[in-house]
């Protein structure tokens, strides 16, 4: 079944030059990317962004690092292609994520795991709507 998700590319993985990779990585998948977008994101766009983790001792520290520079945000579609994005995003701690995923070839640690991607259909909707609004940041 075709899906759309987001995929986004944290600020380590812009600062260290990584989106190029990704994008491709995904290319070569067969998924489409349908629209792109480079972001300075509020501190408000990101507590909305990770609402489900507020109140986790790692919250704060993760508000300010996803707002401490651009991040790269995708739309990408194909078939299944929340989960197919997120076996290519591989697990949240880079440190265990197996080699050949994006995480487990780039990740320097759990929070600097270079990308973000919606762990279902319905907050992938809820999230590009938020990610790609004006009110997010400044492009």
């Amino acid at each position: 079944m075709t899906e759309r998700t987001i995929l986004i590319v944290k600020p380590d993985g812009v600062r260290r030059g990584l989106v190029g990779e990704i994008i491709r990585r995904v290319e070569r998948k067969g998924l489409k990317i349908t629209r792109l977008r480079m972001v300075y994101p509020t501190e408000k766009c990101i507590e909305s962004l990770y609402d489900v983790h507020k109140g986790k001792p790692f919250y704060e520290d993760l508000v300010r690092f996803m707002s401490s520079g651009p991040i790269v945000a995708m739309i990408v579609e194909g078939d299944e292609a929340v989960n197919v994005v997120r076996g290519l995003v591989g697990p949240t701690d880079g440190r265990k994520a197996p080699p050949g995923t994006i995480r487990g070839d780039y990740a320097l640690s759990m929070r600097e795991n270079v990308t973000h991607a919606a762990d279902s259909t319905e907050r992938a909707e809820y999230e590009i709507e938020l990610v790609f609004s004006d009110s997010c940041g400044f492009s």
